[in-house]
């Protein structure tokens, strides 16, 4: 079958140049986004219950701007004036850059890492003596405690926020030839808002392992997968299947 239309399961990118507006162009294609999920942050009263105190951590790691905007909220809520004595540890420097929106950025108390939390605790390593606060997800990654316990950092989990699923109510007759995951929540989210939804010929594609079990354990068929040694992102495992179905259609 050709593919014409695609949905992908995000918001659409800021500004004028992503590369799926130049798929998009390439050939011929009718790209929409639409996040499947989204973050709802708990109530201060909820934080309490977790009986997790912000004052007795001297550090915070910040995982994603999510973790970055609930952190302050909460801090808001409870009445918690953030000392400037404290310090971030940042998944990403893009991560590290937002943290201006509410401090100001002096790098001697802001770091960060590439993009994974292996290359961050290498940093955080050079400062054993803090205690860390992690502000998370309701579905936070195994891999991310798991990485701070085997290299022994003292770390307190809290969670500030949880994702949901989007209401999707206003799609339900509308279809896609292919449709475009980068989550488990997203699939969760399909099968929340339509439970009899049926695959047949529409194409799935998932990006990163995770999401491509999610669509595996729910009985989906896994069309595009990425990253692949030939196809590092979406954009391009997306190009590389509709050139090959356009070869199939001229043949």
């Amino acid at each position: 079958m050709s593919i014409k239309t695609i949905l992908v399961s995000q918001p659409k990118p800021e500004g004028d140049k992503s590369p799926y507006f130049d798929l998009a162009d390439k050939y011929k294609l009718k790209i929409d986004f639409r996040p499947f999920i989204h973050v709802e942050g708990i109530a201060a009263q909820e934080f309490r219950a977790q009986r997790v105190n912000i004052a007795d951590h001297t550090a915070v790691i910040m995982t994603s701007k999510n973790a970055v905007d609930h952190f302050f909220r909460i801090a808001q809520e409870t009445r918690f004036t953030v000392p400037d004595t404290m310090k971030y540890f940042c998944i990403s420097e893009a991560v590290a850059l937002y943290l201006q929106k509410y401090v100001t950025y002096r790098k001697r108390k802001i770091f960060f890492g590439k993009q994974t939390i292996e290359e961050l605790v290498e940093t955080m390593r050079k400062h054993k003596t803090e205690k860390f606060l992690l502000p998370c997800t309701d579905i936070l990654r195994d891999k991310i405690p798991e990485t701070l316990e085997q290299h022994n950092i003292d770390f307190t989990k809290a969670m500030l926020y949880r994702t949901v699923a989007s209401d999707l109510s206003d799609l339900e007759n509308v279809y896609y030839d292919m449709l475009v995951f980068f989550s488990p929540g997203g699939i969760e989210s399909l099968f929340k808002n339509f439970p009899d939804f049926k695959q047949n010929d529409t194409i799935i594609a998932a990006f990163g392992p995770t999401t491509a079990n999610a669509v595996l354990k729910n009985n989906l068929r896994l069309d595009v997968h990425a990253p692949q040694p030939n196809a590092p992102s979406m954009t391009a495992a997306i190009e590389i299947f509709v050139k090959e179905s356009i070869k199939k259609n001229k043949n």
